[in-house]
């Protein structure tokens, strides 16, 4: 893995390619520019690719899907509209296989499936879990297995269904198992300062014009809550 020194924060580059550029996100950068103007990945990105191939003018680069803020690991962007479309049309049928790391409070089983009802609020974006359909919710699946554990924490590895906001965040704290450094729907939603304890570790897809099968790994930092474990 190389580090697009072009930007700061840095991005870590996983693959590249004429149609793909395959990141590691950091924790704390947003996917896409809002409105508070702080660092994303799209625009940071963009500068890499627009200094590295020394690019008149602007450069086009896709969103193919995005990673809440707090959220580090494995994302795609598409370096043609052609890949972006073909990619976009994976996401819409579910063929993009999205794999995480959740450190979770409490001991987890060995393994579930979770199934909820999301509903968010527009204004406080904020997300709330139901065990029934109700209103405006959307239904929301995930699998996961747990890798390990101690007196404290569970490790889990996600394998996403559905790809709802904070999905993986909210599905976990229903159960009684918020992340580690969730300050949203942890304990007492207060703030920790610590990493958020999700991590994308996994993306697996068909290259948009190779047509063959790729997967994509972030490797695991030793930094909290990651070093809890001796791998």
């Amino acid at each position: 893995m190389k580090k697009s020194t072009q930007t700061r924060p840095n991005i870590p580059i996983i693959y590249e390619d004429n149609h793909l550029l395959v990141i590691d996100k950091p924790a704390g950068v947003l996917s896409q520019e809002d409105r508070t103007g702080h660092a994303d990945v799209l625009t940071l990105c963009k500068k890499y690719i627009k200094k590295k191939y020394n690019k008149p003018g602007n450069v086009w680069l896709g969103l193919v899907h995005r990673l809440d803020r707090p959220v580090s690991g494995v994302m795609v962007l598409a370096k043609t509209s052609k890949a972006a479309a073909r990619l976009s049309e994976q996401v819409r049928k579910r063929s993009i296989s999205k794999t995480y790391w959740a450190m979770a409070e409490g001991m987890t089983p060995s393994s579930a499936e979770l199934i909820h009802f999301l509903e968010k609020d527009l204004k406080s974006n904020h997300v709330a879990a139901y065990k029934s359909k109700r209103g405006r919710a959307k239904e929301a699946r995930l699998r996961f297995k747990t890798l390990k554990q101690n007196a404290h924490y569970s490790l889990i590895e996600v394998d996403l269904q559905t790809g709802r906001s904070h999905q993986i965040r909210v599905q976990l704290a229903k159960e009684a198992h918020p992340l580690f450094g969730d300050y949203r729907y942890g304990e007492k939603g207060s703030k920790t300062g610590k990493e958020l304890g999700l991590r994308a570790v996994r993306l697996s897809f068909e290259h948009p014009t190779l047509k063959k099968n790729m997967t994509f790994e972030a490797p695991i930092p030793n930094v909290q809550p990651w070093n809890f474990f001796d791998y």
